[in-house]
């Protein structure tokens, strides 16, 4: 019996010694937690009511302005629409390693422009993208890096595009895009130098591609102030053309800020500027809330659909090996 008590007790004791560890090692709390954040983000109704509440913010905003004219809107959203579901996805293309054909990016973008415009800072189109890729067989590291290169090139193209409508960057923000550019080159060359297999996992454009990525972005900025020129002109307002330039690229610095579309910094930063150079607040806040409105109208005619063929079974894709 005392033999048998000392073996149970030392089988008691391991397992109290072992039991701390193990509960330390799994973190059940975290996981619940991260659980709980994936089940409410895959929820369906969840999307459908971020999406109904984001679209009904805008309408909101734009029943706030009396007069309307559907014309001058039209106008400004066609070649936006261009701008925003061609040239970025043919940018996203030109940098791309994944072997897949323009028709597969503009597809894979327009998707995920449902979930970036009801996610602060479009993150949920770049996680949507990240997972297209990913379904296609591509690593998650690879599919990651693609996508941050993709975000680089349009912000390179987002300042190169302030720079050339005249507007004078504070120095702040002049050092941290010189920083950030002279980090991203240096960690490049490192690793290059250091782990020369990583380059041929990793996204790496030639010179002449991202120029040319750059060029994309600049066009599309281009479209996105013609589509706030056409909402200025359908609530009735006017404004000088240089200078609405000048207040858009003042603007497109305060984008850098995260928000949700329709109520984001850079919608602020618009609005006020547009009172400033004399344009009436109630113009203002409807040429911007216009703008923000008609930014759903392309999304949802071509990203919902896609979205919808997808779930009905018409993009059929084989998964390749992974790269």
């Amino acid at each position: 019996m005392a033999l048998r008590g000392r073996v149970i007790f030392l089988i008691v004791k391991g397992q109290a010694r072992k039991e701390p560890r193990m509960q330390l090692g799994q973190h059940p709390l975290p996981q619940f937690v991260v659980r709980s954040v994936r089940g409410i983000v895959a929820h369906r109704g969840v999307r459908v009511a971020a999406l109904v509440a984001a679209v009904g913010l805008s309408l909101w905003n734009v029943d706030r302005v009396p007069h309307t004219a559907i014309l001058p809107a039209v106008v400004g959203l066609l070649p936006f629409a261009i701008g925003k579901y061609v040239l970025c996805p043919l940018r996203w293309h030109a940098i791309s390693t994944s072997g897949r054909t323009r028709r597969w990016h503009v597809r894979a973008y327009a998707e995920s422009e449902i979930l970036g415009l009801i996610s602060p800072w479009h993150a949920g189109a770049d996680l949507w993208r990240v997972h297209r890729l990913e379904t296609i067989g591509v690593r998650r590291s690879s599919a990651a890096a693609e996508v941050a290169l993709d975000r680089f090139v349009g912000a390179i193209g987002l300042i190169a595009a302030v720079v050339i409508t005249g507007v004078t960057l504070p120095a702040s923000v002049i050092a941290i895009a010189a920083g950030a550019a002279a980090v991203v080159l240096v960690v490049a060359l490192v690793v290059r130098r250091r782990r020369p297999g990583l380059t041929t996992r990793w996204p790496w454009p030639s010179p002449k591609v991202f120029v040319f990525g750059i060029l994309l972005s600049v066009g599309y900025q281009a479209t996105i102030l013609g589509l706030l020129f056409a909402s200025i002109d359908a609530v009735g307002g006017s404004v000088p053309a240089l200078q609405l330039v000048a207040i858009f690229g003042a603007s497109q610095i305060a984008g850098v800020l995260p928000g949700v579309h329709g109520a984001s910094p850079r919608e602020g930063a618009l609005v006020a500027g547009l009172a400033s150079i004399g344009v009436s607040w109630t113009a203002a806040f409807g040429a911007v809330a216009l703008t923000a409105l008609l930014y759903w109208v392309p999304a949802l005619l071509l990203g919902g659909s896609f979205l919808f063929l997808r779930w009905r079974g018409w993009f059929t894709e084989p998964r390749p090996g992974t790269t």
